[in-house]
């Protein structure tokens, strides 16, 4: 616990994992949402919308998350440079 009050350990990179599945499903409920509500019942548009919205959801959290966990591991590394 020392370790996170005194900043020695990073605890962002242990929430991000928490965010990503949070975003995927954040991504598939709204893709399903598109698909399956509205007037007029479950047309090919919206369907195709839907199915958009889970792939290009779940590709961009992933993108977003790695790239936020990438920062840390280069924050690791130069710092086991430093110490050194």
């Amino acid at each position: 616990m020392k370790e996170v009050f005194f900043f020695d350990s990073m605890l962002t990179p242990k929430i991000i994992t928490f965010v990503y599945w949070l975003l995927l499903l954040f991504a598939v409920v709204s893709g399903f949402g598109t698909m399956f509500t509205g007037f007029g019942g479950v047309t090919f548009g919206k369907f195709i919308g839907g199915l958009g919205i889970i792939i290009g959801g779940a590709v961009g959290a992933r993108i977003w998350c790695e790239l936020l966990i990438v920062l840390f591991k280069i924050h690791e590394n130069i710092k086991r440079i430093a110490d050194k």
